[in-house]
């Protein structure tokens, strides 16, 4: 917590010690300083003013700083921190509302499909010739 207290500001330190997932980094940051990472040096990157994680709505700060400092946890110190979260192309297609589900090239129903509510129920085909 000291060490977080020297780079970000008390209200984004605030911010960050009341998130849900705090335990999670706090044991992250004593695991670092126990094998003798320079835990001031990751975290240093969390500083400048125009970090990406400054940047956005209000409302989502505090998620937008949870996940820099994750990741500034995570990288070595060397290394730039990602602007934004890598999101996987097919991961969002599967949960997008507006992309087809049908496959390219195949045509669309020419009669609208009929809800499932107002569908009547069949009874099943029966496969032998006598009644049981």
């Amino acid at each position: 917590m000291s060490v977080l207290n020297t780079v970000l500001p008390q209200h984004e330190a605030g911010l960050l010690v009341t998130a849900r997932l705090w335990p999670l980094l706090a044991a992250r940051m004593q695991r670092m300083t126990m094998d003798g990472a320079p835990l001031g040096a990751h975290l240093a990157r969390l500083q400048p003013a125009d970090a990406a994680w400054r940047q956005g709505p209000p409302a989502e700060t505090t998620g937008r700083l949870l996940l820099a400092t994750h990741h500034a946890l995570t990288t070595p110190p060397g290394e730039p921190l990602p602007i934004k979260p890598h999101v996987s192309p097919t991961a969002a297609r599967s949960r997008s509302t507006t992309a087809p589900t049908a496959p390219t090239g195949s045509q669309a129903p020419s009669e609208p499909a009929v809800p499932a509510h107002r569908q009547q129920a069949v009874p099943a085909k029966s496969t032998s010739r006598h009644r049981a």
